[in-house]
């Protein structure tokens, strides 16, 4: 995490709750990456039911920890794409061009592309085949400001998400402090913190249905 020394990854209630809603409604999940294999995870708390069903799931283990590079991964096989928070998501994922690149590719046609918490900082550089940002004049969430103040990281994390998603132009909208906030702009979702990641899953689910 920046020069601390801390480490940092992926959060796993952000993957873990989202993971529980998507496969309930039937749907398959792979994991992408930026370097293939097991990303490093953070938030590592398994007293909570659904982290812990999730981690001592067989299949799901076995899947995340064998990640796929961006390179495994094709995009016309993808009905949504959805990037996880956990501080790692701001130096990992905003110039990870090969990910931006899939993510495009399901957007284009007609997919869904999802975020929560951190998971955001992978939007910031996502341009269409057009060559404007996804989420320019869009509606979206991320970790505020003030969520980043309240977990001591303000001056840690390379940028502030809240002030760089308004500089892309999106339309930057928030609820309380570490409350679940998700906004839906068509087939972009996007989620505030931890706390919005279930949510999050319903989203997408309801999306993925209505496509």
């Amino acid at each position: 995490m920046g020069n601390t020394g801390e480490h940092t990854g992926y959060y796993l209630a952000e993957v873990a709750h989202p993971w529980k809603v998507l496969t309930k409604a039937g749907y398959e999940i792979d994991f992408v990456s930026p370097h293939g294999g097991t990303p490093p995870v953070d938030g590592f708390e398994l007293v909570d039911p659904i982290n812990r069903k999730f981690w001592n799931n067989q299949k799901y283990q076995k899947k995340i920890i064998t990640s796929l590079t961006p390179a495994d991964v094709k995009p016309e096989e993808y009905a949504a794409i959805f990037y996880a928070g956990g501080h790692g998501a701001m130096w990992d994922l905003p110039e990870v061009t090969e990910i931006s690149t899939i993510a495009r590719q399901i957007y284009e046609a007609g997919g869904i592309v999802a975020a929560v918490c951190h998971g955001p900082a992978g939007l910031i550089n996502l341009k269409l085949s057009d060559g404007t940002h996804l989420i320019e004049g869009k509606q979206v969430t991320g970790f505020t400001n003030e969520e980043e103040k309240l977990v001591k990281r303000e001056n840690i994390v390379p940028f502030l998400l809240e002030d760089m998603l308004i500089k892309r132009k999106a339309s930057f909208s928030k609820g309380a402090p570490m409350h679940p906030h998700v906004v839906t702009d068509g087939r972009l979702i996007t989620g505030q913190n931890p706390t919005s990641a279930h949510k999050v899953g319903k989203e997408i689910v309801k999306a993925l249905e209505k496509e």
